[in-house]
C-alpha cells in the first residue's frame, strides 16, 4: 500500500482540509441551562428549550464563548469582536429543532494556524475560521431489533468547529493536525479531546489533483472519524480510490462518505451538499454578539503555557532534543510535573530520564496517571542531587531508592537513603576490599585481562556491585580496579 501510494504521489498531488468539532466542557449547554455532562441515562438531560419546543428562546453560555475564544487565542486567530448566530436547515432524526444554531458568515475566530513537526520539518497548517454552534442527539440502531432510538441528552451541547484551509497533503500531516489540536484543547482544559466518546470528532474533506496543478479537484468528505488512525486510513483509502476513478478515466463525484473501521473502505452515505442546501439565515431569536479587546485581554491572562512555547523552552534554552521535549509536551500533567521538578533541579537530562524511565514504567504498571503519582517533584530532585553528588550510583537509586520513596512519599531522600543503608561508602578500605575479593575469585579472568581482554572487566565490576550491595561509585571504583589489574 506504502509503496502504491508513494508511486502515485509522484503524478498526483493529496489535497485535504479538515473540520474537527470539540466539544466544550461546560456545565451546561450552550443555548439553555440544561446539564452537558457525559454518561447520563437516555433523554435526562433535557427541557423544553433542548427540545425545540415553541416559544422557547435560546440564550447563550458566557462560558462557551470565552473557551472558543482561548482556542481561537491558541491558533493565533484573530478574534472577531462581532459574531452573529445562524439557522442551518436540515433534517435528521436527533435533530429536535430541525435546524442548527451555529455561525455561518460571522464566526467568533477568523484565520490562523497550528504549527505541526514533521519528519521533514515544522509546517503551519493554516485555519480558515473556527465558529460556535450546537450538537444534535444521538441516534442509537443496536438498542432494538425494530427500531432505532433517540437519546437528545447531546442535543444542544456546546461545540467550536475548527475548519483547516486544504493545507495538508498527506494523511501524516492530518494526523499531526489533530494531535496538536487535541494537545491544545487539553492544555486549555476547554474539552477533554476524547474521540472514542466522540468529544473530538473529525470530518476530513479529500481530494486529488495533478502534482503542479493550481485548481482543486472535486472533493469528497469523509464524516465523523473517530481516531486519528483512522483518520489517516480514510485519508489514505480516498487517495488510491479517487486516483484509480481518473486513472481509468471516471469523475470524483462530491459525495459525502462514511469509513469503515472494519474494512478500511468508504462508502457513499448521501450526495454532498452545497451551502445553498442548508437555507442558512440569521438566527432571529439571538442577537449579536459583541466583544471588546478588554475582554480578549482578560481571557489571554487565564491562558496556561502551551506547549509550542514549552517545547521551545525545553529545545532552546535547556538544551533537551526534539524527541525529549516532545515526549514532555505532549500531555499537560506530565509537562506540568517537570516544570515543577525543574524548579528544584538543574540537572535537566537527569529530570528527562527520570520521568520517561522508571517513573513512565512505574505508571504504565500501575495504570496510573502522573496526576495520581505520589512522588512529589521536590522529592524527586533531592533523588536526583544523591546520585550527583555521588552519594548513591544510579542503578541503586533507581532499583531500591525510587520503590521506597515512591511508598514513603512524606520522606526525603537523603534522609530515606540513610536509613535503608544506601548511601556509598567513603572508606577506601572496603572498595580496595571489595576489589582484591573479586581479583582472587576469578584468576583465570585476571590472565585474559592482562593478554588485552579488555571485556573482562564486566565481570569483575558485577562481582564487585554484588559483594558491596551497589554501595560504591562504579566510576571511581572502575578506576581502582584497572590500576590494581594492571599492577598484577
Amino acid at each position: 500500500m506504502i509503496s502504491t501510494i508513494a508511486g502515485k504521489s509522484d503524478k498526483y498531488e493529496l489535497v485535504v482540509g479538515l473540520e474537527v468539532h470539540a466539544q466544550l466542557s461546560t456545565l451546561s449547554k450552550v443555548f439553555s441551562s440544561d446539564s452537558a455532562a457525559f454518561g447520563a441515562g437516555p433523554n435526562e438531560h433535557i427541557s423544553p428549550i433542548s427540545l425545540g419546543h415553541p416559544g422557547t428562546l435560546p440564550k447563550l453560555n458566557k462560558k462557551a464563548v470565552e473557551y472558543a475564544v482561548k482556542m481561537g487565542l491558541a491558533c493565533n486567530c484573530t478574534i472577531n469582536l462581532r459574531n452573529t448566530f445562524a439557522r442551518k436547515n436540515y433534517f435528521y432524526a436527533d435533530l429536535p429543532k430541525g435546524y442548527q444554531i451555529t455561525q455561518d458568515q460571522m464566526p467568533i475566530c477568523l484565520g490562523g494556524s497550528v504549527l505541526v513537526r514533521l519528519a521533514n520539518g515544522a509546517k503551519n497548517i493554516a485555519i480558515h475560521h473556527i465558529h460556535l454552534e450546537e450538537d444534535a442527539g444521538k441516534s442509537m440502531h443496536d438498542q432494538d431489533h425494530s427500531d432505532s432510538l433517540i437519546d437528545l441528552n447531546r442535543a444542544g451541547v456546546p461545540l467550536i468547529e475548527i475548519v483547516t484551509e486544504p493545507d495538508m497533503r498527506s494523511s501524516e500531516e492530518a494526523g499531526h493536525f489533530l494531535t496538536e489540536v487535541r494537545k491544545l484543547v487539553r492544555y486549555l482544559d476547554i474539552c477533554d479531546g476524547n474521540m472514542e466518546e466522540g468529544s473530538l470528532r473529525c470530518d476530513a474533506n479529500i481530494s486529488v489533483r495533478l502534482r503542479g496543478a493550481t485548481t482543486y479537484g472535486n472533493r469528497c468528505e469523509v464524516k465523523n472519524l473517530n481516531s486519528i488512525r483512522n483518520v489517516q486510513r480514510a485519508i489514505e483509502h480516498e487517495f488510491e480510490r479517487q486516483v484509480n476513478i481518473i486513472e481509468n478515466g471516471g469523475h470524483i463525484d462530491q459525495n459525502t462518505l462514511n469509513f469503515n473501521a472494519d474494512t478500511g473502505e468508504t462508502s457513499v452515505l448521501r450526495s454532498k451538499e452545497m451551502a445553498n442546501d442548508y437555507r442558512y439565515f440569521p438566527e432571529p431569536d439571538l442577537t449579536p454578539l459583541s466583544l471588546n479587546q478588554e475582554y480578549i485581554d482578560k481571557v489571554l491572562l487565564t491562558m496556561p503555557v502551551l506547549p509550542n512555547v514549552l517545547y521551545e523552552k525545553y529545545t532552546a534554552q535547556l538544551g533537551l532534543s526534539d524527541y525529549d521535549a516532545g515526549v514532555i509536551t505532549a500531555d499537560k500533567d506530565f509537562a506540568q510535573y517537570f516544570e515543577q521538578l525543574i524548579a528544584s533541579t538543574d540537572n535537566y537530562k537527569a529530570a528527562v530520564n527520570w520521568l520517561m524511565g522508571p517513573i513512565k514504567s512505574y505508571l504504565n504498571d500501575h495504570s496510573l496517571s502522573i496526576t495520581d503519582f505520589t512522588l512529589k517533584p521536590g522529592t524527586l530532585a533531592g533523588l536526583i542531587k544523591l546520585v550527583d553528588s555521588g552519594k548513591i550510583n544510579n542503578t541503586v537509586a533507581s532499583h531500591k531508592l525510587f520503590p521506597e520513596l515512591v511508598k514513603h512519599g512524606d520522606k526525603d531522600a537523603a534522609t530515606l537513603a540513610a536509613e535503608l543503608n544506601l548511601l556509598i561508602s567513603a572508606d577506601n578500605d572496603d572498595v580496595s576490599r571489595f576489589i582484591q575479593d573479586a581479583i582472587a575469585k576469578f584468576p583465570d579472568k585476571v590472565i585474559e585481562y592482562k593478554k588485552g581482554k579488555k571485556g573482562v572487566l564486566g565481570l569483575f565490576m558485577g562481582e564487585i556491585m554484588k559483594s558491596s550491595k551497589g554501595k560504591i561509585d562504579p566510576q571511581k571504583t572502575n578506576q581502582l580496579l584497572i590500576k590494581e589489574l594492571e599492577s598484577k
